[in-house]
């Protein structure tokens, strides 16, 4: 079966985005318009769908219209809250044997908690396809469904490290870059992959490093040295609290919890911190390092 003309072109040129790349690139007419595009990267599990949703509600509370876009097979970003697992965009696809034009907003596109717009990119099958098509497609079908120009966020929320130019797409849609990271060496290895394939999108594209969302964590002294190291800083901190776990498993946002004394802090920060990238966070030029440089730093043999 022939898939749609796909938005986006493999290109093999050497050092496009990176010494030895060999990247999907963004068509131009595809780009987001006037949104202030954010991508949330992170280790896998570390929270970044939890966050993101946290994130989109604490942005929709402070009067901004927000999509937010999970980019991930599992498609469970914005089960927070929309309350259930969406269909995803590949999914519709499929049902319409790719024929994009038979789709229908609603098919795809659905209102979450106080009016943030969800949706599911999904994913090829296991093995079989590239991460990157998916975005590009569901970006596509936005723009072509005019869904992108009343929208004041559009919030990326990307599936663990960056290995590969599929999941590094978001990157050329964005303008600001956050890492969702905890106190721990596994969680600061793959911030410092990640700072590194934000460093190789910025040579072709807007996108720069905001920050770094501490989370689960009582501590941030490891995230603290590691940001004085390279140039990164803690734009939030979100402590390891069970309300935050029990409120995935009770399909809400945190906002929608009893507001304990700590859940209303949570929340606060929250709203600081969209306020915060609201108003523009400054562009870090951040310098990753090596990989054998951060073992020694963070005092492993």
């Amino acid at each position: 079966m022939a898939l749609l003309d796909p938005p986006t072109r493999i290109r093999d040129t050497i050092g496009l985005d990176g010494d030895g790349s060999v990247q999907v690139q963004l068509d131009p007419a595809d780009r987001i318009g006037t949104a202030k595009v954010f991508a949330v990267y992170g280790k896998g599990g570390i929270g970044k769908s939890t966050t993101s949703s946290n994130l989109s509600a604490a942005f929709s509370l402070l009067g901004k219209r927000v999509l937010q876009i999970g980019c991930d097979p599992k498609h469970d970003s914005t089960f927070t809250l929309t309350k259930k697992l969406m269909p995803t965009v590949i999914d519709m696809l499929e049902t319409v044997e790719f024929h994009a034009e038979e789709l229908r907003p609603e098919d795809y596109m659905f209102e979450g908690y106080n009016g943030v717009m969800c949706v599911e990119a999904g994913g090829p099958p296991a093995g079989t396809g590239c991460g990157g098509y998916v975005v590009g497609q569901t970006v596509k079908l936005l723009k072509q469904h005019h869904l992108l120009e009343e929208t004041d966020v559009v919030l990326f929320d990307v599936l663990g490290d960056v290995v590969c130019g599929g999941f590094a797409a978001p990157l050329q849609h964005a303008e600001r870059a956050v890492v969702v990271a905890s106190n721990d060496f596994d969680s600061i290895f793959a911030m410092n992959r990640i700072v590194a394939a934000i460093k190789a999108k910025a040579k072709n594209y807007d996108v720069r490093m905001a920050g770094v969302i501490a989370n689960r964590s009582a501590a941030t002294d490891e995230i603290d040295r590691f940001n004085a190291a390279t140039g990164l800083k803690t734009l939030a901190h979100f402590p390891d609290l069970d309300a935050i776990r029990r409120s995935r498993l009770k399909k809400c946002t945190l906002f929608e919890m009893e507001q304990t004394p700590e859940v209303a802090a949570a929340c606060d920060e929250y709203k600081r911190l969209a306020a915060t990238m609201w108003a523009g966070c400054p562009a870090l030029d951040a310098e990753p390092m090596k990989d054998r440089d951060i073992f020694e730093f963070l005092g492993f043999e």
